[in-house]
């Protein structure tokens, strides 16, 4: 694996750790409930950090599909999240979301950065790392 690869895999590794803490500390330190599309861009994010992470141990930068495929569905759910919180054509069709409504804002950083948003940006760069990564690998093939 070439140094390329491996700054894209530990880059990966980042997002999805800082991605990871940030959940984490909204939901334990802040006291903020995840709402259930929360919980699923949770379930998608944090096996990044385990795969992403005995990846780069290994030295294996095969990984990138699936990191692209979680990163694909995680940035579609929480595009999707966004929509419902910030349109409110989407907040009237959005439904019930459990005990904590989805189209709920705990932060709300210059009118447009939200939990999911940030969950977004997320996934996009780890997508977009995930996808250099496969070019890199076909380059030194």
């Amino acid at each position: 694996m070439n140094k390329r690869v491996e700054n894209l895999l530990l880059l990966i590794w980042t997002i999805a750790f800082v991605a990871t803490l940030g959940s984490l500390y909204y939901s334990e330190v802040k006291g903020f409930t995840p709402c259930l599309y929360c919980w699923y861009q949770r379930i998608l994010m944090y096996p990044i950090v385990l795969i992403a992470g005995i990846a780069l141990i290994q030295k294996n930068g095969r990984i990138w599909l699936t990191t692209a495929a979680f990163s694909i569905i995680g940035a579609c759910l929480s595009g999707y999240h966004y929509t419902i919180q910030k349109f409110s054509f989407f907040q009237e069709r959005a439904g019930t979301c459990g005990d904590v409504p989805c189209t709920a804002q705990y932060v709300n950083y210059l009118g447009f950065i939200t939990i999911p948003f940030m969950a977004f940006i997320a996934f996009v760069l780890i997508l977009i790392a995930s996808v250099m990564m496969s070019k890199q690998l076909k380059e030194t093939k």
